[in-house]
């Protein structure tokens, strides 16, 4: 199997996203956008918002590597960035100050702005994808690996804000909140590991 996927970098691909993407906390963004659509309209929007996200996601997978040697950044540099910015997505969820977007007015499609990007394909989960593949030695398994993570987390997506209702009336708004919570406690120890990989490529780097 292995030969086939590389299972480290899909769950730990997979993983990362999930903790930066956090379906449970899309459901409650999700339920205000579409507050005012019917069942069946929230259905589409699910379809849509997930692709959204999916295509911008995949785009700098697959052409992240050239936009960053046409502007000469390095990759300790994207990684060092990276973590910062995912260090204050982090505190927003920490502490709950993400903003709370309001309901779609005058006909425009939230599906796509803001809800598939960039609520869901933000710029964290953009620099986890491109990190994703910095990590990954070319091998066909290290691509199979990044391509069903991705595929998987949207799936997951998908079904959280399908079925946002149910899943808010499970878990309830503490149940929410918590899960949230927890997403910005692991992504901030991501974040801080990445920093600290970045500072130690640096080091390599100059010596």
């Amino acid at each position: 199997m292995s030969a086939v996927v590389d299972l480290t970098l899909l769950s730990t691909t997979f993983f990362t996203l999930f903790v930066i993407m956090d379906p449970p906390g899309s459901v409650p963004v999700f339920l205000a956008l579409t507050s005012t659509m019917t069942a069946r309209q929230r259905s589409i929007a699910a379809l849509q918002a997930t692709a959204v996200a999916f295509g911008v996601i995949l785009a700098f997978t697959l052409f992240g590597r050239y936009i960053l040697d046409f502007l000469h950044i390095s990759v300790p540099a994207l990684q060092l960035s990276g973590g910062l910015l995912l260090l204050l997505v982090a505190m927003e969820l920490l502490t709950g100050k993400m903003e709370d977007p309001e309901p779609s007015a005058n006909g425009v499609n939230v599906a796509l702005v803001p809800l598939g990007t960039p609520l869901l394909a933000g710029p964290g989960a953009i620099v986890a994808a491109m990190l994703a593949v910095e990590d990954a030695d070319g091998s066909v398994a290290d691509w199979v690996a990044i391509g069903v993570a991705l595929v998987a987390i949207h799936v997951v997506l998908w079904a959280f804000m399908r079925f946002a209702g149910v899943i808010h009336r499970v878990l309830g708004d503490g149940g929410t909140t918590l899960v949230t919570r927890l997403a910005g406690l692991l992504l901030a120890a991501i974040a801080v590991q990445l920093m600290a990989d970045a500072v130690f490529a640096f080091i390599d780097q100059s010596v």
